[in-house]
C-alpha cells in the first residue's frame, strides 16, 4: 500500500510522533490509522519506561479549586527539564491530576505506599492506580506514560495533597 503524506501528517497530528515513526508505523499495519496510532502509543510506552530511572527534579505545582470552594487540591508534578515543563501538554497533565485527585480523594500515591496489613483497594486507594475521570478506560499512570512518551522526558508525580472543608 502506498503511504501518502496526508496519511503520515493525520497520524502524527494524532499521535505527536516523529515524521518517520509515522510512515513506518503506517507501513507496517498497511496504512489503518487507528492500528498505527495503538502501535505507536505502545512504542512510545516502551521507549517512557526506559525513562523512569532519570532524575525529574523541574516542573510545576498545580492547584485546583472546585466550584463552591469546598474541595481544593494540589500536585507537584516533576520532568527533567523546564522547557518541558512550561509546555501545554505538561501544564494540561498537571490540572488534570490536580482534577483527580479533588474528584477521587486518593490516599496514596502508588501500590507500594499502602501500608502493609491494609485491605484498602488500590485502584480506589492509588493515585496512579486510578481510571481517569476523563476516559474511563485509562488508568493516571498511563496517562502520565503518554506524556513522558509525548515529551521525551521522565514524569512524574512528586506529591499531593487534597483539602475538603470541614474534614
Amino acid at each position: 500500500m502506498q503511504i501518502s503524506a496526508a496519511m503520515v501528517k493525520e497520524l502524527r497530528e494524532r499521535t505527536s510522533a516523529g515524521v518517520m515513526d509515522c510512515r513506518n508505523a503506517l507501513a507496517e499495519v498497511q496504512g489503518d490509522l487507528e492500528k498505527a496510532a495503538e502501535l505507536l502509543r505502545k512504542q512510545g510506552l516502551a521507549r517512557a519506561e526506559k525513562r523512569l530511572e532519570r532524575v525529574a527534579k523541574q516542573g510545576l505545582i498545580e492547584a485546583y479549586v472546585h466550584a463552591g470552594a469546598r474541595i481544593a487540591a494540589m500536585v507537584e508534578l516533576n520532568c527533567e527539564t523546564d522547557f518541558v515543563a512550561h509546555t501545554d501538554e505538561f501544564k494540561r497533565l498537571a490540572h488534570d491530576l490536580a482534577m483527580q485527585i479533588a474528584a477521587r480523594a486518593p490516599a496514596y500515591l502508588s501500590k507500594e505506599d499502602i501500608p502493609e496489613g491494609s485491605d484498602l483497594d488500590p485502584k480506589e486507594a492509588c493515585l496512579l492506580e486510578q481510571k481517569f475521570i476523563k476516559d474511563e478506560a485509562r488508568t493516571i499512570r498511563d496517562i502520565i506514560m503518554e506524556t513522558a512518551s509525548k515529551t521525551g522526558e521522565n514524569v512524574a508525580v512528586r506529591k499531593f495533597v487534597r483539602f475538603e472543608l470541614g474534614k
